[in-house]
């Protein structure tokens, strides 16, 4: 059975957000920064009882707190991780997150994680595959599942459906909710020399509970998702054009790598405010005509996956 669309209806609209990272626990501790919100990884605190925990408390004791996994798996082959989830659960009960979220991928097999987010064949099968691990996931957290669309660097010539309808009819047979991850999708549409308004376009905004924006690595033939920068100006202008279709969904800033000072994270977010206000003059995209990252978008070329299939890679 679904999870019923009022439980997606009663979550909180938080605002601004922050992920919350250790370079930052001091500031945040004493000062108590006007921010709305932030966004903690679960596998960093769900085995620690020691000083991140702790400060994950204090936070959760003062702002709204959101729990984000890497590690879930849920494409995976391999069952279900109960032990992972009892963990998780166990956090969830203590912090009392807004909602958790992870990712549409698989980060390993037979017991390995990759630490990867690792691409699904979009296709029928797998969706079934997807939707019952999603409501494993749900009954044993006892609330919905929010998905997330990841940055990719392939396509499998397998695929059946797109990213946006595999989310759509995901959502339709779970009633989980979606994050959606502007830079990412700005990522991947790049990569596959593909357009990101068409992609937006197909997007089920009515099931999207929160969005991020990152910083990324423009690498001439492909762009990689470094989460070590600010955002991009593009990024912006996709964001501002998919805000308003969420209507007004909670928005996040990760920063994972190079992180500066939390007054500078603070700068950057606070910068989605003039996008969320802007009213857009076009249907056109950054990407649907090219520019200078879309001048160097390579053509995509075929090779084979692990099971023998052909994937189209960019």
């Amino acid at each position: 059975m679904a999870v019923p669309d009022l439980a997606l209806a009663d979550l909180p609209a938080l605002g601004l957000g922050l992920g919350l990272r250790n370079v930052h626990f001091d500031t945040i501790l004493r000062e108590s920064p006007r921010i709305d919100w932030f966004e903690a990884i679960s596998e960093n605190f769900m085995d620690s009882h020691g000083r991140p925990r702790m400060v994950l408390r204090a936070v959760a004791e003062r702002y709204p707190v959101v729990l984000h996994g890497v590690s879930l798996s849920i494409g995976s082959t391999d069952p279900l991780d109960l032990d992972y989830l009892a963990r998780l659960k166990a956090l969830a009960g203590e912090i009392r997150p807004a909602w958790i979220s992870d990712h549409l991928c698989w980060t390993g097999i037979m017991g390995l994680n990759t630490h990867d987010l690792l691409p699904l064949p979009l296709t029928h099968e797998s969706l079934r595959h997807v939707s019952a691990r999603v409501h494993k996931v749900q009954e044993f957290l006892g609330r919905p599942l929010i998905i997330e669309n990841p940055s990719t660097y392939i396509r499998f010539a397998s695929d059946e459906i797109s990213e946006p309808e595999f989310l759509r009819q995901l959502c339709q047979a779970t009633g989980c909710g979606l994050l959606l991850d502007v830079n990412n999708v700005y990522v991947s549409c790049f990569n596959a020399g593909t357009d990101p308004m068409a992609y937006l376009d197909a997007f089920p905004f009515d099931r999207v509970v929160q969005m991020h924006l990152a910083g990324h690595q423009n690498c001439g033939t492909h762009i990689i998702d470094t989460h070590d920068g600010p955002v991009r100006d593009a990024v912006w202008e996709l964001f501002a054009m998919a805000w308003n279709r969420t209507g007004g969904a909670a928005t996040l800033l990760e920063w994972d790598d190079r992180i500066p000072s939390l007054d500078e994270c603070i700068v950057e977010i606070e910068k989605a405010r003039d996008y969320m206000q802007a009213v857009p003059q076009s249907t056109d995209m950054p990407g649907r005509d090219p520019g200078p990252e879309r001048l160097s978008t390579p053509a995509a070329f075929l090779v084979p996956d692990a099971m023998g299939s052909v994937a189209e890679h960019a």
